[in-house]
């Protein structure tokens, strides 16, 4: 059995995270084993799940808490665990990639990076970013990206032009995402909005999914459907922020903030059309699940093109005004979609996380035997 370092913030409930843990449930775990090397010391919402699955969660500080500190831990890590073969970071940018230098110092032969965006923010990150991204091929070994848009973001021109990395799909449980008449009357009951019009977001509220904007759409959509109602899935720092815009446009009673969730697949069910505005993504997870269940989309045009698998998905420039989108909203909600086979398309398109955990497996074991031959 090859054991596989996964290396990143934390597993909690983001895109990154859900997909990493999409695929751990998939893999044949006789096989291949993962286990976690993570920048926090507190608990993480999938850290019970890994422990059931027989994987291993190593902390350490991460960069913010002291330069030093964090070096000094990977060197600890690294010099006491030689057992690990293969490091799979996974990176929203080039600007933090030393655990794979760590890795190298220690002599690991399979180093991956996978890239899972397309943009950082802040000018010290972006500065690391660019700095780094000339230094990736001397401490990675494989390269792995979610999409054509977050590969170029990440690698080298030349690189990037020669076509030397891999897209790892970000594979979900189609058939879990499958849309649900009778799961839609249940959460249509729960959150009282049965008979409205019910525009849906997944997201934390960063700066890079742009609630604020979000919210400007909806009061848009409101002026010309007030029947229509907000769903908000998720928290984060700007929730309060959003909250008091939200109660300052007297939308209150018209937005619907539920936290976290965990029956994400019920609640698209629940949905009529899905609005993600985000500012830059790697490849979003949510936008799979939501077309898997059917959902019209309206996105931003800075989400990467590939994300595009069902006819009804609908494109808007951030440049457009809130009305415009609104327009498209409403538009795409009158939709005659058939939403219950919409998963299959899905399945067709690559998605499959069955199929994405396979082809992961064989490049982890290929890599492993070109390594260790026989």
């Amino acid at each position: 059995m090859i054991r596989v370092l996964h290396v990143l913030s934390g597993m909690d409930r983001g895109g990154l995270e859900t997909l990493i843990m999409n695929i751990y449930r998939n893999v044949d775990r006789t096989q291949v084993q993962f286990d976690f090397l993570v920048h926090t010391d507190r608990e993480c919402a999938y850290d019970k799940e890994i422990s059931v699955l027989g994987g291993k969660i190593y902390r350490i500080p991460c960069r913010r808490s002291g330069i030093l500190r964090n070096h000094r831990a990977l060197n600890d890590f690294f010099k006491n665990h030689p057992e690990y073969r293969i490091v799979h970071q996974h990176v929203t940018s080039s600007s933090y990639i030393h655990p794979l230098r760590i890795a190298r110092k220690y002599k690991v032969p399979i180093r991956i990076i996978h890239s899972h965006n397309t943009r950082d923010v802040g000018v010290i990150h972006n500065a690391l970013h660019r700095l780094n991204k000339r230094l990736i091929r001397t401490c990675a070994t494989h390269y792995f990206s979610c999409s054509s848009l977050a590969a170029r973001w990440l690698y080298p021109k030349k690189q990037y032009d020669a076509g030397k990395f891999t897209l790892i799909n970000n594979g979900i449980d189609t058939k879990k995402f499958r849309f649900d008449e009778r799961l839609r009357g249940e959460k249509r009951r729960e959150l009282g909005i049965e008979g409205k019009v019910v525009i849906g977001h997944i997201g934390r509220f960063e700066r890079q999914k742009n609630h604020d904007f979000l919210i400007d759409i909806f009061n848009a959509v409101h002026d010309r459907c007030d029947n229509a109602v907000l769903l908000l899935i998720g928290d984060g720092p700007l929730r309060n922020s959003i909250e008091e815009k939200v109660a300052s446009l007297s939308l209150s009673s018209k937005v619907i903030f539920t936290g976290v969730r965990s029956d994400i697949p019920a609640l698209l069910s629940a949905m009529d059309v899905f609005v993600m505005p985000s500012l830059y993504e790697g490849l979003p997870v949510v936008l799979v699940e939501a077309q898997a269940s059917g959902l019209p989309c309206v996105v931003s045009t800075s989400i990467t093109d590939e994300v595009a698998i069902l006819p009804s998905l609908r494109w808007c420039d951030l440049e457009d005004d809130a009305s415009t989108w609104a327009r498209e909203i409403l538009e795409a909600s009158r939709e005659n979609t058939h939403r219950s086979s919409a998963y299959l398309q899905v399945i067709e398109a690559g998605y499959d996380i069955a199929d994405v955990a396979r082809l992961l497996v064989e490049v982890y074991q290929e890599s492993y035997l070109n390594v260790y031959p026989g």
